[in-house]
């Protein structure tokens, strides 16, 4: 008897923490290309996670006001409740907002009820801050469990990572660092993810992006492509089935 509810029980945990294994970038890539992010061929999808911030959130608004940029910004619920006018200057300045749930942990420790919970006061938050119904959602580290999916589809949310990121979150980071680990591989298509707060990050770490965005931002351009929010990239199957 105990022996069966141990595997029972193993079967059980094996089964929630099995969509974690997305979080393996180059396996995502081959193959879920569209939970990684992989859309439009002519256009690169920008996006920023942890946000809004009032320290540093701001100055991205602004850099991408100078070069006629949308984006997408993945909120945590926590720091939208400490600045909900972030939020509204977020949608009223075009850009789309997005789920990156309540807190920043890992969802792999955490059950059905308390993440439905978790991803529904995100959501609700930012609804009321910004006057937008989010349409996707970015588990903090990127790692997903099958309570997170079960949730995301409860709340009609869209599940999606990325496929290249700049490693801003480091203490080692520079801007240099940042738009050279971005772009040794991007090309069209990509799903670029960046961080506008340092709340989960290295003290600071933001100034590392926000000195490699305008780079990043001509460089797309120079080669042909162009730039912007989720909405804008075709992003289509996102999971099987």
């Amino acid at each position: 008897m105990l022996r069966a509810l141990e595997a029972t029980l193993g079967v059980t945990l094996a089964a929630h923490a099995a969509p974690a294994i997305a979080s393996i970038a180059p396996l995502r890539r081959r193959l879920l290309p569209g939970l990684s992010g992989a859309g439009d061929p002519g256009h690169i999808a920008l996006t920023f996670d942890d946000g809004p911030d009032r320290a540093s959130t701001p100055a991205f608004i602004d850099t991408l006001a100078q070069h006629g940029v949308k984006a997408t910004f993945f909120l945590l619920g926590r720091m939208l409740e400490a600045a909900p006018e972030l939020g509204a200057r977020l949608a009223d300045a075009g850009h789309e907002v997005a789920v990156h749930g309540w807190d920043h942990r890992v969802m792999l420790f955490r059950g059905p009820r308390e993440t439905l919970d978790d991803l529904a006061r995100a959501k609700d938050a930012i609804t009321a801050a910004t006057g937008r119904i989010p349409r996707w959602y970015r588990p903090p580290y990127g790692v997903l469990s099958a309570s997170a999916l079960w949730a995301a589809r409860r709340l009609d949310l869209t599940p999606v990572l990325w496929t290249n990121w700049g490693r801003d979150w480091t203490r080692a980071a520079t801007p240099a660092s940042v738009f050279g680990t971005l772009t040794r591989d991007l090309k069209g298509g990509a799903t670029v993810l960046l961080h506008d707060s340092d709340c989960t990050s290295a003290p600071g770490s933001w100034r590392n992006t926000l000195g490699a965005l305008p780079a990043l931002l001509e460089g797309v351009r120079i080669r042909g492509l162009s730039i912007g929010p989720l909405r804008d990239h075709a992003l289509d199957a996102v999971l099987p089935g």
